[in-house]
């Protein structure tokens, strides 16, 4: 059986050691795509990066985002030649970089990229994140294809949300891993 390499594509200011990505990362060794500048994104500088790991992957991928990291991997998708490495992404509490406040703050990412993505995704999204309007994330995943599923009351489903090493979004990344 082939290996799937998890890449962590953190978003905006990365994924503190509190984060369930740090925790994946040192429980089940998955591998964090590192940026230039977590501070400052460059949204090519980021695809490129991206760009740069899944090639250098010994086989197939999966990715594992959060927030920004979400409207990376489809404006990444939409220019890729190497989207075929990807098994299925999990993509969870997108960002809404199209909203005023999170465009002044994070300028360049806007407008989304929305067309489907090439592999199968499923989109985790909790209905009171301060950072993407429910409405918003539920068409983010339509236009990419996605699967949705509602968190509930997790916020932006972060170290704040108090999810330890949550095992849930383990167990529905591993379901989505089976079903390709």
């Amino acid at each position: 059986m082939t290996v799937t390499n998890i890449l962590l594509l953190p978003g905006w200011q990365n994924s503190d050691p509190a984060h369930w990505q740090s925790r994946w990362e040192a429980i089940y060794g998955d591998h964090r795509v590192e940026q230039h500048d977590w501070m400052r994104p460059l949204r090519g500088d980021w695809s490129a990066r991206l760009e740069e790991e899944v090639i250098a992957a010994p086989g197939p991928v999966a990715l594992v985002a959060h927030s920004l990291g979400c409207i990376l991997v489809a404006a990444w998708a939409a220019h890729s030649r190497h989207a075929g490495k990807v098994r299925a992404a999990l993509l969870v509490a997108p960002g809404d970089v199209e909203r005023d406040d999170l465009r002044q703050m994070i300028p360049g990412w806007a407008p989304i990229v929305r067309q489907p993505l090439p592999f199968p995704s499923l989109m985790i999204a909790a209905h009171d994140d301060p950072y993407c309007d429910a409405a918003r994330s539920r068409d983010m995943a339509r236009d990419w294809g996605s699967l949705y599923r509602d968190a509930g009351a997790r916020g932006h489903i972060n170290s704040e949300s108090g999810l330890g090493d949550w095992p849930e979004g383990r167990a529905l990344l591993n379901d989505l891993l089976k079903e390709d």
